[in-house]
């Protein structure tokens, strides 16, 4: 005989299961429920079958993003890293859900909040239909906060997701963060790939003799990859 603690257990695994089910098999309606469900490890799996199924609509983005429990929302920022929409308002919008929370009080979601925005603008990712404005501003709070968030892993975050973007608006930053925390330093250097220019070879040189073996590696590579791409021009 059980009592009510475990009936209660054994319906919230089974609710998981059957989300799982529903994103493999595309049944949306089911995918929805678990996504509303009052249990927030049936949420998770919700939304990950909503995903798979029919794929994130704009309304979906924004209530896992608001969600009150931040596991839930951690989930809800992976999925959105991919979320694509035919409206440009739409991608400006979960962009702009995303930019709160990196603003917002919880660092281990502004943490993911950056990853995601980073995902979502990268350089080599051409399928991102947001609207230029959005893309700016996105590169400014990045930088903003690359420099000056409380928490050293938020802005380590910010560093990679600057690289990734690649967008000279996010150089300075990264700059800046090369006299970070060492932790934040080495990103900051690693980021320095997607730039090129005086000042970044001055920083490289200078991270060349980091006290941190970690920065003093990556600052190493990286000049040698640029020689070897300088080299490389010259035989041209």
């Amino acid at each position: 005989m059980t009592d009510g603690t475990d009936a209660k257990v054994s319906g919230v695994s089974e609710r998981r299961k059957v989300a799982v089910v529903a994103g493999h098999r595309g049944d949306y309606a089911v995918a929805l429920a678990a996504s509303l469900d009052p249990e927030p490890s049936v949420r998770v799996v919700g939304f990950g079958a909503l995903s798979r199924s029919v794929g994130l609509s704009l309304a979906d983005v924004l209530r896992g993003l608001a969600d009150d429990d931040s596991v839930v929302v951690r989930r809800v920022i992976e999925l959105v890293a991919t979320f694509r929409s035919n409206s440009p308002n739409d991608s400006a919008a979960a962009d702009q859900a995303l930019l709160g929370l990196l603003a917002g009080e919880h660092h281990g979601v502004a943490e993911h909040a950056a990853w995601s925005l980073g995902e979502r603008h990268q350089a080599s990712d051409s399928e991102l239909d947001s609207e230029p404005e959005s893309g700016s501003l996105v590169v400014s709070e990045l930088a903003c906060a690359c420099v000056a968030h409380p928490d050293a892993l938020v802005r380590e975050a910010c560093a990679a997701a600057l690289g990734a973007i690649g967008d000279i608006g996010g150089l300075l930053a990264i700059l800046r963060a090369t006299k970070d925390v060492a932790t934040v330093r080495r990103r900051a250097v690693l980021a320095l790939a997607s730039f090129d220019g005086a000042s970044v070879f001055e920083a490289l040189t200078i991270a060349r003799t980091d006290r941190d073996w970690q920065v003093r590696q990556a600052a190493e590579d990286l000049l040698q990859s640029f020689d070897s791409a300088a080299d490389s021009t010259s035989l041209d």
